[in-house]
């Protein structure tokens, strides 16, 4: 078995585009910035989060909810410094709910939300896992 991607269900397609495009620099696969699908990867790395439009989906499934409520997901991206890029994407119009700031003694993190709601928490590791 192999992790394909991890999609976020959105309602407004084009902001969430723009946010993980410009504001957190991950790539577009295909540049549809109007949606319904759009898949984004890491400058390094195969794994990749996808946004799918939310009516696409409830009529797909005809079970979906127009709204997600509460904190249904969480993106976690890794990066090598934590400080530079959280200065990065500030200035690219980001907003940090907290951090950067050490979660354990391996780790340090900043946590944000996208223009859905979804929470994005960035990682540093400090020590690598032996």
């Amino acid at each position: 078995m192999e992790l394909a991607q991890v999609r976020l269900l959105v309602g407004d397609f084009a902001a969430c585009y723009r946010f993980y495009a410009e504001v957190l620099g991950l790539r577009p696969q295909s540049g549809a910035t109007e949606g319904p699908y759009e898949k984004f990867g890491p400058a390094t790395g195969s794994a990749g989060i996808a946004l799918q439009d939310r009516a696409m989906m409830a009529e797909v499934l005809g079970e979906l909810g127009d709204v997600a409520t509460g904190h249904r997901s969480l993106v976690v991206l890794r990066v090598d410094d934590l400080d530079a890029y959280c200065e990065q994407i500030t200035d690219r119009g980001a907003t940090l709910l907290n951090g950067p700031a050490a979660m354990t003694d391996r780790m340090r993190v900043a946590h944000l939300k996208d223009p859905e709601g979804n929470l994005v928490e960035l990682q540093e590791w400090l020590l690598l896992r032996g």
